[in-house]
């Protein structure tokens, strides 16, 4: 178990090198997003999933969410990508945008019940893209334990999980303002005949709307500082 201290450009390439490795093992890493502190699987290995799942204290009734490195990617992971998914993700990626949709029926992946569809997001972080250029498709949840808050340094991490991942990278503290801790990712669902706010977050639905008019979010909805993924 190595924590590599990102900030220092070394310490990053070693860091990176070594959570390649890992997650190409089979490992469990943790990685910084652009919202919250990341633990991350290759999302191809079952096993690797299942470990984030059993690490997390969490079942498969929550799958885990997808990052990817590049807005292409995306389009390997999906039968059809809807043209409203595709205007969101053209206007939000990389950033705190994530999308459900209908994934490629042929994909040999299991990340949970899922029921057929994947939440994918490109983060806006020059870590976590650079590694996963190199890994393919992670499967990333936030970096807690269940029942606790994200980790808002990988340090913290470390103090929640020690020994049960493999590498962890450091990046400083994850963002947030004065008025808390960050916030995860907006997550829309682009299954459904028009697009539909599931958790409001680092984006707003006025945000969103500015590109997806018709976009469906309860008028209650309010911004949250908890999250099972980032």
């Amino acid at each position: 178990m190595m924590l590599y201290d990102c900030r220092t450009v070394a310490e990053r390439d070693r860091g990176v090198e070594a959570a390649i490795e890992a997650v190409k093992r089979g490992d469990l890493v943790v990685l910084p997003t652009d919202t919250v502190y990341g633990i991350g699987a290759d999302a191809f290995k079952p096993w690797s999933v299942t470990n984030l799942l059993n690490a997390k204290g969490r079942d498969r009734s929550m799958p885990t969410p997808v990052l990817v490195g590049s807005r292409h990617t995306l389009d390997g992971l999906v039968l059809s990508l809807p043209q409203t998914a595709r205007d969101l993700v053209e206007a939000f990626w990389p950033g705190a945008l994530t999308v459900i949709v209908e994934q490629a029926p042929s994909l040999q992946w299991d990340l949970g019940d899922s029921a057929g569809t994947v939440a994918v997001r490109m983060p806006l972080h020059p870590v976590a893209l650079e590694l996963l250029r190199e890994t393919g498709p992670m499967a990333v949840s936030s970096a807690n334990k269940t029942g606790r808050p994200p980790a808002q340094t990988a340090a913290e991490a470390r103090e929640q999980f020690e020994y049960s991942l493999r590498v962890y990278l450091e990046a400083g503290a994850a963002s947030g303002d004065s008025s808390g801790p960050p916030l995860p990712s907006t997550i829309v669902n682009c299954t459904t005949p028009e697009p539909t706010v599931l958790r409001a977050g680092a984006l707003s639905v006025e945000v969103l709307r500015t590109v997806v008019p018709g976009i469906v979010a309860p008028e209650t909805m309010s911004e949250t500082r908890s999250s099972p993924g980032g």
